[in-house]
């Protein structure tokens, strides 16, 4: 492995690097017991608790196929809330059901996500936060998002919050990666250029294929659950490989600590 850039930003994704993630089997019924009970005060009576539980099922199987096809356009655009629960989840409902989550899709999208996963911070990362303030580095996340907000609540509950110079979620700036555009607007509100920066992912079709599209000093992955899980053959590889956030400060440390190599390194060799 070459040696990687001394980095001005470290920008991290959030599911699968900032934190690991586990999914909660019993979320479709959760979600749709509330639901059901708030359609029915609202005088919607046609649906049935099973009835939404199947259509919020159907609605995630196609929302994953949907994320998967998004990671094959140069500059994808994310779903919006709204489109997710008027089209996904309610497409056939009927009008007055269909109606009132479409009114509600954000805050129906923000419990979504609170159900869906449980998360915690992976082993690591308050060491690594200290290697960044060590060396003056800002630290951003950089994350794809149905309901931003959601990590926002774990990042303040956490106080990891106050760790990070910015958060940029793919549902607030209405682009997904590896749209290059989410780790450009990272970059200028750093005021860094992004061939400056680290982009530290847990996937190959959205964060190392997004690092490339934009530029970043050094697309790093970060191995968490389903990171080998490919939707398709992806032919980028990242600069450097690590299994945890240790392994990341490591690589900081090292950045930081050994000669950079200088112009025409390369060619010498």
């Amino acid at each position: 492995m070459n040696q990687l850039i001394r980095p001005a930003a470290l920008l991290l994704d959030f599911g699968g690097v900032v934190v690991a993630t586990t999914n909660r089997p019993s979320w479709p019924e959760e979600l749709a017991a509330e639901l059901h009970h708030d359609l029915a005060a609202a005088g919607c009576h046609e649906l049935t608790h099973d009835d939404i539980v199947s259509d919020l099922k159907a609605a995630a199987a196609a929302d994953s196929h949907w994320k998967n096809a998004m990671s094959r356009p140069a500059a994808p655009a994310e779903m919006t809330a709204h489109r997710y629960w008027t089209e996904f989840v309610a497409a056939d409902w009927p009008p007055a059901a269909r109606a009132f989550v479409t009114a509600h899709a954000l805050v129906l999208c923000h419990r979504q996500g609170e159900l869906r996963q449980d998360r915690e911070t992976r082993a690591g990362m308050g060491e690594l936060l200290d290697t960044a303030d060590r060396y003056g580095l800002p630290v951003a996340i950089v994350s794809n998002a149905l309901s931003g907000s959601v990590h926002r609540d774990y990042l303040r509950n956490t106080g990891l919050d106050k760790r990070l110079a910015l958060q940029v979620y793919s549902d607030e700036a209405g682009v997904r990666k590896p749209n290059p555009e989410m780790i450009h607007l990272a970059a200028r509100a750093l005021d860094v250029p992004a061939a400056h920066t680290w982009y530290v992912g847990d996937n190959f079709d959205r964060d190392v294929l997004c690092g490339r599209r934009a530029g970043v000093g050094a697309s790093v992955l970060m191995e968490a659950r389903g990171t080998y899980e490919r939707p398709y053959v992806v032919r980028v590889k990242p600069d450097a490989v690590v299994a945890d956030p240790a392994g990341l400060r490591d690589l900081l440390i090292a950045a930081f600590t050994q000669p950079q190599p200088g112009p025409g390194a390369d060619d010498a060799a």
